[in-house]
């Protein structure tokens, strides 16, 4: 396991302060506050730190409502909302100087045999044949504000292996193209058993591309490069099938509309098998800077 992949897993192992309050610290992002996806992450390992053994997360649905300030620990306050016969539910609420910077509501339940169909996953290459992170950031240097976001990027990839199928945002800078992007991840090492780790580790990196559909409707390079500004507003997820964060999975994205200086992002994620995993919603804000 690489030192990065094991720096997120400490940031996921919250601190219990009391029997329903965690403890969580933060690590730099390539903007000036918390990444959204680690918040997510760490709200739903203390959610799922009070659920009854045997449950499994299979919905999650956030709101972020304040910017997270990278230097000081979250707190994350959790209500056991109810204990049903199959299903348990819980709130989060993620605290940082005295007000709510993040809520969640998740969804856990018992495992149960039911009804089975699915959308069939898309054609994509073999992750393998793809660039890495380090190998294809440096070909855009030149498109970024700041030529030291290539190195903090990289670094910042260093816990996950994350491979575009085209070229992201920031590698196609004026050019409209259609609102779909696939990208391949998995987490840089061997993980436990835990199905809790793998959905957190998945909610993790579910909000590093998602709004990427949105920037290539209108050829815009994102946030690093300086031509839109932008934050997450609010995102859901529903986890279909068991899956390991360990294994390549493909993360299929489009985004449906855009306005009001908002966008929309839709998303499933599959086994490289072709299961179908997991479904993603989020909306943020992006607005072209004055």
């Amino acid at each position: 396991m690489n030192e990065e992949l094991q720096r997120l897993l400490d940031l996921l192992d919250l601190e219990r302060i009391e029997q329903d309050y965690f403890r969580g610290q933060s690590q730099s992002a390539l903007v000036p506050r918390v990444f959204g996806g680690q918040v997510a992450a760490q709200a739903l390992v203390a959610a799922g730190r009070t659920v009854p053994e045997g449950r499994d997360a299979h919905s999650l649905h956030a709101y972020f409502l304040r910017t997270g300030d990278p230097g000081a620990p979250i707190v994350y306050e959790v209500d056991r909302i109810r204990d049903g016969r199959s299903f348990t539910t819980r709130r989060v609420v993620a605290v940082q100087h005295g007000k709510p910077i993040f809520h969640l509501s998740a969804s856990f339940q018992a495992y149960e045999e039911g009804m089975e169909h699915q959308a069939e996953m898309p054609p994509a290459p073999d992750p393998e044949s793809l660039p890495t992170a380090a190998e294809m950031l440096p070909r855009y240097a030149a498109n970024f504000r700041d030529p030291g976001v290539v190195d903090r990027m990289i670094k910042a990839r260093g816990a996950v292996d994350l491979r575009y199928v085209d070229a992201p945002p920031y590698g196609t800078v004026g050019e409209a193209r259609e609102p779909r992007s696939q990208v391949w991840f998995r987490a840089n090492g061997k993980l436990d058993d835990d199905p809790l780790l793998h959905v957190c580790l998945a909610t993790y990196v579910s909000d590093m591309t998602l709004l990427d559909s949105v920037l290539l409707a209108h050829g815009r390079g994102g946030w690093t490069v300086g031509d839109v500004v932008g934050a997450s507003l609010d995102h859901a997820m529903w986890f279909h099938r068991p899956f390991r964060a360990d294994e390549w999975l493909l993360y299929d994205q489009e985004s449906p509309s855009a306005s009001g200086g908002r966008g929309l992002g839709q998303a499933r994620i599959y086994t490289q098998d072709g299961r179908l995993a997991i479904s993603v919603i989020q909306e943020g804000v992006v607005r072209v800077p004055r």
